[in-house]
Order: structure tokens, then C-alpha cells, then sequence
């Protein structure tokens, strides 16, 4: 692509083109050498999408509450941007489209943008590219940003270094609950969502969700958000009205004493370090584990004449950097 093109692409997506931010979504994912070039025009537009989080193990109904939230933030003339993770294909590696399917009713809204993104075998319920798709959706102008995570259970936690407001969905009849409930990714919901409340035990599992939320709370700490734990039915669109009303409570509450603010560094300096890690991981496979040293190295700790460790320290003395010991006296 040239410099041309890449430009028109960018004017594109500020006039809030969705071929064009469609486009520059598929060169993120793809790492694209020209992603550099499309943080740096697209960053300084950055920072007015609310960006909410919506998780939960898999059939609790993530995608129809979804549904139901994009029909109400377009009936109050907010524009929406939806990145839904898909698992991928094991054929095409691409996202298997299960969740834009359920959202078609909204593909000829203009003001709606959906895209599915295969998590391409990355853990923690998100794709490695969803962070970018974020900030190139809330560049072109969109008032809301949803992400809804591939459904993956305990383990299900990144989202909470994405999204400014991050929705847990439960649903009665998942068997152990307490299970479910553990406390990794009970710490990362601010809002909790008990879907599917028609098919009983509903109440047993709000409460059992309220008891786990005040053994978490801390009673000498002030002034800290109380996660409400919301009874919903999607597919009839109950619930909803309340889900979107907690929403806007946690933004106010986030904004009160600049912890919004605090949360987005905190996520931009994760991000920063990520591109670090895979800088590092690109220059080490470049400089060293090509040709002879990975040669001499492989054989060495395959003959076991060599430990992984001693074989990372030569590696580190390659790149000239001092690979410290952890144990020793600071």
C-alpha cells in the first residue's frame, strides 16, 4: 500500500467511512509494517469512546445482550462500534462469524460498526489485535465502543485492561457456580448480568454472586464502586434499560476523582509494553536464533550440555544486555 493510499485511508476514517476504518482494522490484525504510521495519525483523535467490556462463559447469551444494547444506544442517536472475538477457524483462520450473525438486524445502520476478529490461538479471551480495532473505532468518531470477549470462562480476564467498564454475564444451570465464581474473574467485572433469568435458580445464583462481591469488599476502603448485579433476559430485550443505566454510573463514578483517566494510562502503558515484548522477541529471533548460534545452542541443550538458562544468559550476551539474578542482594 502507499503512502497515498494509507493517507486516503485515514481521511476516510475521520469522515467516519466504515469500508475505509474496515480497511485499516484488516491491516492491524494482518501487523501490518504501516500499523506505526496508522497509531501515529490516528492517536491524538483518541479518548472520547466509552469503551465497554462485555464477558462470561460461553451460552450465557453475550451476543443477544449486545443485540439488545446497540437497539438502545441507537434509539438515544449514539453511534456504535462492536468488536466481537470469535474463536477461528481451524480451516481458514479466520473468526467463525456466529456472533455478527446475530447482530445482522443491525448491519444496514450506517451509524453501527461490527466487526469479528478470530482470536488466531491468543489467550485471555481477546485477539492481539482488539486493542487496535478500540482505538480505530473510537478515532472515527464512534460514541460507544463494545468489545465481547470469545467466552472462555475463569481465565477470561484481559478484558479488563481494555475496557473502561467491564460486564460479567452469568446464567442459571452452568453447574458449579462456585466454580465459576472464582476470584479471578470475579475481580474483573464492574458489572454483573444474570441472563437467561426465566429458566430458574436465578435468585440462587444473584445472591450467591452478591455473597462472593462482599467477601471481596474490603469495609475500611471508601469511596469504591459496588459491582450491581443485574437480572436480564436478552432475547426479550428485559434488562437491558438497567445494564446500560450501570454503565453510565460507573463512567460517572470513574470520572469523579480521575480514575477514567488513571485506567486508560494504566491500559496505554500495558500496550506500550506488549509492543516492547514483541520488538524484543523480533530482534532476538533476527540477531540470534538464526543460523549458527541457534544451531549450536539447540544442539548444546538438546545434548544436554546445556541448561535453558545458561542458554538464555548467552543469548542476553549476544545482545550485549546483563542478565541479572532475581535472588541476589539489590
Amino acid at each position: 500500500m502507499t503512502t497515498k493510499e494509507l493517507s486516503a485511508l485515514i481521511e476516510g476514517l475521520r469522515g467516519g467511512n466504515t469500508r475505509a476504518v474496515s480497511k485499516l482494522i484488516t491491516l492491524v490484525e494482518r501487523e501490518s509494517p504501516l500499523v506505526p504510521d496508522i497509531y501515529r495519525e490516528i492517536y491524538p483523535q483518541g479518548g472520547h469512546a466509552h469503551v465497554v467490556g462485555i464477558c462470561g462463559p460461553p451460552g450465557t447469551g453475550k451476543s443477544t445482550l449486545v443485540n439488545g444494547l446497540i437497539a438502545l444506544l441507537r434509539n438515544r442517536s449514539l453511534t456504535v462500534g462492536v468488536i466481537a472475538v470469535d474463536p477461528t477457524s481451524p480451516y481458514t483462520g479466520g473468526a467463525v462469524l456466529g456472533d455478527r450473525i446475530r447482530m445482522q438486524r443491525h448491519a444496514t445502520d450506517e451509524m453501527v460498526l461490527i466487526r469479528s476478529m478470530g482470536t488466531r490461538g491468543h489467550l485471555g479471551g481477546l485477539s492481539r489485535a482488539t486493542l487496535g480495532a478500540v482505538r480505530l473505532l473510537d478515532a472515527c468518531g464512534k460514541d460507544v465502543v463494545i468489545v465481547e470477549t470469545v467466552g472462555i470462562g475463569q481465565a477470561e480476564v484481559e478484558i479488563g485492561d481494555t475496557a473502561d467498564t467491564t460486564v460479567l454475564v452469568m446464567t442459571p444451570g452452568l453447574g458449579d457456580q462456585i466454580q465459576v465464581l472464582k476470584a479471578g474473574i470475579m475481580e474483573v467485572g464492574d458489572i454483573f448480568v444474570v441472563n437467561k433469568a426465566d429458566q430458574g435458580n436465578a435468585d440462587k445464583l444473584i445472591l450467591e454472586i452478591q455473597v462472593m462481591l462482599g467477601l471481596n469488599r474490603d469495609p475500611q476502603t471508601t469511596h469504591v464502586w459496588e459491582p450491581p448485579v443485574i437480572r436480564a433476559e436478552g432475547i426479550y430485550e428485559e434488562g437491558i434499560e438497567e445494564l446500560w443505566t450501570a454503565v453510565e454510573r460507573h463512567r460517572s463514578h470513574l470520572q469523579v476523582d480521575g480514575a477514567l483517566q488513571e485506567k486508560r494510562k494504566q491500559i496505554m502503558v500495558r500496550e506500550t509494553m506488549d509492543i516492547v515484548s514483541r520488538r524484543i522477541e523480533e530482534l532476538l529471533l533476527a540477531k540470534v536464533l538464526k543460523g549458527k548460534p541457534k544451531d549450536d545452542l539447540a544442539n548444546k541443550i538438546g545434548g544436554m550440555n546445556v541448561d535453558p538458562y545458561s542458554a538464555a544468559a548467552a543469548i542476553v550476551e549476544e545482545l550485549g544486555l546483563q542478565l541479572g539474578n532475581r535472588n541476589a542482594d539489590p
